[in-house]
């Protein structure tokens, strides 16, 4: 469980829940319905109950193989182009292919962290 103040990434507010979040947050600042400090805080805590919600619900394993494109590894985060993508499910043998994928790998503790 986190600590109070620690920080988490912002990799999840550009899914589809998190921009759908965004939009609704700046429609109610536009309207002044809400304060933008109140909305950041709203963010922070979507950024960790979405990081926390993973870790601890998700259970399912996926296999893909493809071709490295490019990689990336800059301020702690690594980066990963992937072409040509087939997925596997654990315990099931449909597969799902893709044209590319792109993989943001964070540590997931903060530098000084221990």
């Amino acid at each position: 469980m986190a600590t109070t103040g620690q920080n988490f990434y912002e990799l999840y507010r550009r899914s589809s829940i998190g921009l759908a979040l965004t939009d609704t947050l700046d429609d109610l600042i536009s309207d002044g319905r809400l304060q933008p400090q109140l909305a950041m805080k709203i963010l922070a805590g979507f950024d960790r109950v979405i990081a926390e919600c993973l870790a601890d619900k998700v259970k399912a394993r996926l296999t893909f193989k493809g071709h490295l494109d490019t990689y990336r590894f800059c301020d702690e985060v690594w980066t990963f182009l992937i072409k040509d993508v087939v997925f596997k499910m654990e315990n099931s043998s449909t597969t799902i292919s893709a044209d590319k994928l792109k993989i943001v790998s964070c540590n997931s503790k903060r530098p000084g962290e221990t």
